[in-house]
């Protein structure tokens, strides 16, 4: 692999995983850059982009490995282990369904940088008007949430199928929303991550496995490292700030970025 190429798929995979957990749209970030860079050809960037998803979210299982294997250990036995399955097993399915039935038309109509800048800009607005809203949270212990409002939170995180959304603005502001502090709200953000990136993942792995080649294997384990690090450092800075700040930094961030890609594109 030459300097160039390198360099790309580093800053490829340090994007995937600093954005991934952040409430700025993973998604969107890679389509921009992935135009911007001429990185790869199409067919092969969107397999490099599943691979590299797949780093950040292993990120997250070796971050809250111990809770995770808590939850497998005693899922027979223990009340609240079962509870929380099912709870992400509640919220995984509308984004699951919705994904799968409008995969293609998301995918063919919905990733392009005009469509990303307009849902940076409209979701920046979006949590300046939530983080004004009179929220009283209820919510204080991630065992404590409801079956309904799971499943609230997962129908949020439809929202997230268009690109530039943010599954995790979405998810951990629908928290809020729904009843949840801000740090039990993005800490479930977190959990839900897992089924739904694994299942993302993989259905998109079969469906692209005919385009994997031994020759890009360095370049998509390269990606895979970078994302890997960086969401593993994106997700301890996000349990740290979000103990002390509010998301309006992430808001005003979105709308900028956002205002200066619709000029970029026009």
């Amino acid at each position: 692999m030459d300097f160039i190429l390198f360099f790309k798929t580093v800053i490829m995979g340090f994007i995937e995983g600093a954005t991934e957990f952040l409430p700025i749209s993973s998604t969107g970030h890679l389509i921009i850059a992935g135009n911007l860079l001429g990185f790869l050809t199409k067919d092969k960037r969107d397999v490099f982009e599943i691979i590299i998803q797949l780093g950040a979210i292993l990120a997250v299982c070796w971050a809250f490995q111990q809770r995770l294997f808590n939850t497998v250990n005693t899922l027979t036995k223990d009340a609240k282990a079962q509870h929380f399955v099912r709870n992400l097993a509640i919220a995984f399915m509308p984004a699951a369904i919705l994904g799968l039935l409008f995969h293609h038309v998301i995918k063919q109509y919905l990733f392009s940088p005009l469509t990303v800048a307009i849902a940076l800009i409209v979701g920046g607005f979006a949590i300046l008007f939530i983080e004004k809203l009179p929220l009283k949270p209820c919510i204080h212990k991630i065992d404590d949430i409801s079956s309904k409002q799971a499943l609230q939170i997962g129908f949020a995180q439809a929202f997230a199928l268009m690109p530039g959304v943010s599954r995790a603005g979405a998810t951990i502001l629908g928290g809020m929303i729904f009843g949840l502090n801000r740090t039990v709200a993005t800490e479930f953000s977190f959990f839900l991550a897992i089924p739904i990136m694994f299942a993302a993942t993989f259905y998109d792995l079969l469906k692209s496995w005919r385009l994997l080649s031994v020759n890009d294997l360095t370049v998509f384990a390269v990606g895979f490292v970078a994302a890997f690090l960086s969401a593993l450092i994106a997700v301890k800075f996000l349990i740290r700030f979000v103990q002390t700040h509010n998301f309006v930094t992430f808001a005003w961030y979105r709308i900028v970025f956002g205002i200066i890609v619709l000029i970029w594109y026009i």
